[in-house]
């Protein structure tokens, strides 16, 4: 006898994307409320960088927090499709991420174990509570979008999981590739230096994650090999892969390197059109930045549409729905 899973009621999907919305507001609420003490009181050491937010700081922290929070509470009132308030809550989740762009240079410390002099606890907590904002505007959005638009209320989905990688994912994943050799290629141009091998072992752990995450990883996304383990691998060929061992680094580091590079792009611009380029010790010249910089934020686009892709094929199959 098969047991048959009735779709959730408009009351329950409702209550669904309330709730998220207002955990939305009660943390923009409490994160805005400390950066607004901050702002009145001075703000904890931050070390060398004198700061923990980029783009987006001081009061104007406080009122992005305020637009976040007044977009949860409009994405809770609210009683159908209102498209510009989910633009303008996305809107305002990309401004957070922005503001926190420094986060990638954190979890990049913690991978390789080799924390950055500029790392402050009180620095990473606070990255780490912006994105939390992020993350639940985010999904009170995306609950908003699905309780109206006509699809599942509990997946939202408008199509089936399975099949093959969509070419626009395998242009996404190769893109990802072609931005990681644009950035090697950008070094190349100008030398290594000492061999990474007399840096140290964290050097070497990054040069290994670095080939990693710009070959393996968005290849992995689109390919058989990324969903199966190939036969090459001891004791795990043939099994399945854990679909969050392959999307979870590929979304958090697209992320990362969309906003840190994104920022980093502008001020390159602008510095550049206005002459105030600071070049450090002259070891590199204009072009490695403009190269490098670009290829990052490349292969960032790149990973994290092949990540959307993977995930719209692995997700499994909603009882509710069926897709």
């Amino acid at each position: 006898m098969t047991l048959t899973v009735p779709p959730p009621t408009a009351a329950v999907t409702r209550r669904r994307a309330a709730w998220l919305a207002y955990a939305a507001v009660a943390w923009a609420i409490g994160y805005g409320t400390l950066r607004a003490g901050w702002a009145m009181t001075g703000t904890p050491s931050f070390g060398p960088l004198g700061t923990d937010l980029v783009v987006v700081t001081g009061w104007w922290s406080v009122a992005l927090q305020a637009a976040a929070a007044t977009a949860g509470v409009g994405l809770a009132q609210a009683q159908a499709w209102r498209p510009a308030l989910a633009a303008a809550a996305w809107a305002v989740c990309a401004a957070i991420l922005l503001s926190g762009a420094l986060l990638l240079l954190d979890l990049v410390g913690f991978l390789i174990l080799d924390l950055s002099p500029a790392f402050t606890l009180a620095g990473f907590l606070s990255r780490a509570g912006a994105l939390t904002g992020a993350v639940l505007l985010h999904a009170a959005a995306l609950a908003h979008l699905r309780r109206f638009r006509g699809d599942c209320g509990r997946c939202g989905r408008a199509r089936r999981s399975g099949g093959p990688a969509p070419r626009w994912a395998r242009v996404a994943a190769w893109a990802a590739v072609a931005g990681c050799l644009v950035r090697l290629a950008a070094q190349v141009a100008v030398g290594f230096g000492d061999l990474p091998l007399a840096q140290g072992a964290s050097v070497v752990a990054f040069e290994v994650g670095f080939l990693l995450a710009g070959v393996l990883l968005p290849l992995a996304l689109v390919y058989r090999w990324g969903r199966v383990w190939p036969g090459w691998v001891p004791l795990l060929a043939g099994h399945r892969v854990p679909r969050l061992v392959p999307l979870a680094p590929a979304v958090v580091f697209a992320v990362g390197l969309i906003c840190y590079f994104g920022v980093g792009l502008a001020q390159l611009a602008v510095e550049t059109v206005t002459g105030t380029v600071d070049l450090g010790d002259g070891r590199y010249p204009l072009g490695f930045f403009w190269f490098a910089e670009s290829g990052y934020w490349l292969w960032g686009w790149g990973l994290g549409v092949a990540a959307v892709g993977y995930h719209l094929r692995t997700r499994r199959t909603c009882r509710h729905c069926g897709r």
